[in-house]
């Protein structure tokens, strides 16, 4: 490998923090070990996974002068045999790689080796190449609404806040369609009320469609409670919020804003 100038710091860290992310980077175990096979001290083996390795590679950048040592890590890190059994792992953490290091001139290819790309000089131009999670939401038809409530929160790539704001979505379009003005499951229970509805999402008038409205009533009251009101309180570093999970929740509210397309005021 030819000597690669040196990465500037910043750079340093950001790849560093996203190999060391505590819910979607790599283990302690698979540090270590992708240490030792470098043949690199392990400087801070009892501290923050990120800072672990940041302190390992940021010596040997300082010491030889050149910044082939990043690049080693990186594509010992992101051999796709790691990640057979978690392929959504690996195109993460290739995004978030990707975002970091075009502002450097560089980015991880699907072989998991770093490859030298045209340089971004903004972070804007940076994101503009992963806007994955978006992209995979169109693919699926994902309902428009959707979209109308989150699409900032989405092209920053954070699934806790646009998970969030997707699901409060639904309480809006609630009050827009019945014109009340309440939240949470009082709205609910009384906008799709079996007995005295608002809003009808079929005739109700066989226990089948009625089992229906009382069915969707109900996976809304547990959405506002297992996913709108624990980010609404909690701080994203202790409710995480993992792709896969946001994809799911998306689906159900995307499934809910369809059945909310044909409901008719009664």
């Amino acid at each position: 490998m030819d000597h690669i100038p040196c990465f500037e710091v910043s750079v340093l860290e950001a790849v560093c923090r996203v190999l060391g992310d505590t819910g979607d980077g790599l283990t302690g175990q698979e540090i270590g070990y992708i240490l030792a096979d470098m043949d690199l001290e392990d400087l801070a083996a009892g501290m923050t996974k990120w800072k672990r390795i940041f302190n390992a590679l940021v010596l040997q950048q300082n010491k030889h002068q050149i910044g082939n040592h990043m690049i080693m890590f990186v594509n010992r890190a992101m051999v796709p045999a790691r990640f057979v059994q978690r392929p959504a792992q690996f195109q993460k953490l290739q995004d978030q790689l990707n975002v970091v290091l075009s502002l450097a001139g560089y980015g991880v290819n699907d072989q998991g080796k770093v490859i030298r790309t045209s340089r971004e000089t903004t972070v804007s131009g940076a994101m503009a190449r992963v806007k994955r999670l978006k992209t995979m939401l169109e693919t699926r038809g994902t309902h428009p609404q959707v979209f109308l409530y989150c699409t900032a929160e989405l092209l920053a790539e954070n699934y806790f806040h646009a998970v969030s704001e997707a699901v409060k979505g639904l309480a809006e379009r609630l009050r827009q369609l019945s014109g009340l003005s309440i939240d949470g499951a009082e709205l609910v229970n009384q906008v799709l009320s079996t007995k005295m509805p608002i809003l009808a999402l079929n005739s109700l008038s066989t226990e089948t469609e009625v089992s229906e409205q009382k069915g969707i009533s109900h996976l809304l009251v547990g959405l506002f409670g297992a996913i709108r009101n624990p980010t609404a309180h909690a701080p994203k570093v202790v409710w995480p919020m993992p792709e896969q999970d946001a994809l799911d929740v998306f689906a159900i509210v995307s499934f809910v804003h369809r059945k909310l397309d044909i409901a008719k005021r009664v």
